[in-house]
């Protein structure tokens, strides 16, 4: 959770998002640069677009502006939602509260990277390998909805009762509204929901980056003094907890 929480800072700052209408209903098409100056206002009216990287108007890898766009918005509502999740695990783990079974159980430490460390490496790996499958299965379209590349909903995840077929055993609970508690919602107040979640993601990448950064330098967030434990590892490099990087020396043509 923390390493993937730390990975969201590279698109904190991604363009803001086309306009929730045209994202989550209505005919499939391509965002464009105007739909993203659209939101802005609606997602924070004081600062309006602000894009000092021009983002929006990029095309990587080949692609157009539009598919482009199609990119960041998934990115940034991807981001965000790991950030979410890594903030609140981040507050929970700090408080001493983990599962009750192995190897979860043997954690001696309140502070969240050092929990990590002290994982094991098979446990490690499920973690990330967990999430790798919902990357992929985000990207497969399973259930014939298009790319967000090509017109589809940034942010979307299929149901994994979509398509049963596709998966070897139950996974659990969908991912969004797993208790279909908004599944009467009005279209307005899901637009509204939509601003909120990616207001909430921008706010929780900073926080994530916050709570790491005063623990591998004490002091670097004034607010956070005191109040997060302070780390001594390597916080991007998740498999290298006995490494003393002390001896180290860099060898040229090594």
């Amino acid at each position: 959770m923390l390493l993937a929480g730390s990975s969201a800072l590279s698109l904190s700052y991604v363009a803001p998002a086309a306009p929730a209408a045209a994202v989550r209903g209505g005919a499939v098409r391509m965002e464009s640069l105007s739909d993203l100056k659209t939101l802005a206002t609606g997602l924070n009216p004081v600062v309006g677009y602000w894009d000092p990287l021009k983002l929006g108007e990029a095309e990587f890898w080949d692609n157009t502006n539009e598919e482009t766009i199609g990119w960041l918005r998934h990115a940034e509502i991807k981001h965000g939602r790991v950030a979410m999740a890594g903030f609140v695990g981040f507050i929970v783990q700090a408080n001493g509260i983990k599962f009750p079974w192995a190897p979860f159980n043997a954690i001696t430490s309140t502070s969240p990277p050092e929990q990590w460390d002290q994982l094991p490496d098979a446990a490690k790996w499920q973690i990330i390998l967990g999430v790798g499958f919902l990357e992929w299965w985000s990207e497969i379209r399973v259930d014939g909805t298009p790319h967000y590349m090509k017109g589809g909903k940034p942010g979307y995840v299929p149901d994994f009762d979509a398509t049963p077929d596709q998966l070897p055993h139950w996974v659990g609970l969908n991912l969004y509204d797993p208790l279909k508690w908004s599944k009467g919602a009005s279209a307005e107040k899901k637009q509204k929901g939509l601003l909120t979640e990616l207001n909430n993601g921008r706010l929780a990448m900073l926080g994530i980056m916050g709570f790491v950064s005063e623990a591998k330098v004490p002091g670097s967030v004034p607010l956070l003094k005191g109040l997060v434990a302070p780390y001594t590892g390597e916080v991007m490099a998740p498999f290298a907890t006995d490494i003393d990087w002390s001896s180290w020396a860099y060898i040229p043509g090594a």
